[in-house]
């Protein structure tokens, strides 16, 4: 069995990759602009908890299931305690980042978040350092840095007002986010992508939770001032910004890797400028899409490179594999010539 192989569940294709990458670009880039919707309404201490919440109720059931099929829950609460303490910082910064900054400025600052993911992916995981010293693979890592960083400083980076904590919660988030990516791959790897997110949901959700009664306008209730159309949304947002869109993006780490995964994930400020144009009629202009065209091509470039190198490693797969059944068939003839040897000789 190839490295690829060995470290991706069972049953999950290629092209499976592929699509969930897909879905949690969409689930997360849906994320700044409800966070964007609601800072009028209610603070990030309010958001946090209540949308955590909601995600970790939606998933326990699943988790309760799967715990009971396995007889207990084994290392999986141990396992999920540094990808929650990470993620709950991430989400921390991120939401307030929301408050100081417009969505759009706010996801191209993130975007810097392949940096620290190229960096610890190749030092923590063997099998995705010849994808990230690949010339394929650093030609679209450049054309996504510079690219993001270039239609950022055209457009809303300039803005005057704005000042430097806001950008540098974004940049810190993305720091904080790819290391909670590298650590789902290396702290639950062969745990099922629903019972990973169930069991990190709960624990963020608990610190969301202990945040927002501490921190938040009265203890968090200011969200029930909410009408029912607007409680609803915020709800909506939780199930596919943070439910969905975390399971979908650990079942993409797993047949995809983490550089490639994340690298698809920076096309995410296009998808919220679409949206925010639709939405909020906030609206690119040329230079963002000229440099957000060049971050796609890289984001391309990086999906490629993973593409070949699964190819490649399927093709040397079945070479091995052919080269060893010829030999086992050159030794079976051999041993059988041997034999025939050996009787006639013993009847003479």
């Amino acid at each position: 069995m190839s490295q690829t192989d060995a470290d991706n569940p069972k049953g999950m294709s290629y092209s499976w990759g592929v699509v969930t990458v897909v879905m949690t670009l969409i689930g997360w880039s849906s994320v700044p602009l409800f966070l964007h919707h609601f800072a009028a309404s209610i603070d990030a201490w309010t958001s946090n908890g209540w949308r955590y919440s909601v995600a970790a109720l939606l998933w326990a059931p699943a988790l309760v299931v799967a715990v009971r099929r396995k007889g207990g829950a084994g290392n999986l609460w141990r396992a999920a305690i540094v990808p929650s303490c990470l993620n709950a910082a991430g989400q921390v910064c991120f939401t307030w980042a929301h408050y100081l900054i417009e969505p759009g400025l706010l996801t191209f600052a993130l975007r810097f978040q392949i940096v620290f993911v190229a960096l610890g992916a190749f030092l923590l995981f063997p099998g995705e350092r010849a994808i990230v010293r690949s010339r394929l693979y650093l030609t679209g890592f450049v054309l996504v840095l510079v690219g993001g960083f270039a239609a950022g400083v055209r457009g809303s980076w300039a803005c005057p007002g704005v000042g430097l904590q806001g950008p540098g919660l974004a940049v810190l988030s993305g720091a904080l986010f790819a290391a909670y990516g590298l650590s789902v791959r290396g702290c639950m790897a062969g745990i099922h992508p629903i019972t990973a997110f169930a069991a990190i949901s709960l624990y963020t959700s608990g610190a969301m939770l202990a945040l927002m009664v501490l921190l938040g306008e009265r203890s968090g209730m200011a969200a029930l001032d909410l009408s029912r159309q607007q409680f609803a949304l915020l709800a909506l947002s939780a199930v596919v910004g943070i439910a969905l869109g975390h399971v979908f993006y650990y079942i993409s780490i797993a047949r995809l890797g983490v550089a490639v995964s994340t690298g698809v994930i920076q096309l995410q400020p296009f998808v919220v400028a679409a949206g925010s144009y639709v939405l909020f009629r906030e609206a690119l202009n040329t230079a963002q899409w000229v440099s957000g065209t060049a971050a796609v091509a890289g984001a391309l470039l990086m999906l490629e490179t993973q593409r070949r190198s699964h190819r490649a490693a399927k093709r040397a797969e079945r070479t091995r594999l052919a080269a060893e059944a010829r030999k086992d068939e050159l030794e079976a003839v051999t041993s059988v010539g041997a034999g025939t040897i050996d009787v006639q000789g013993s009847t003479r």
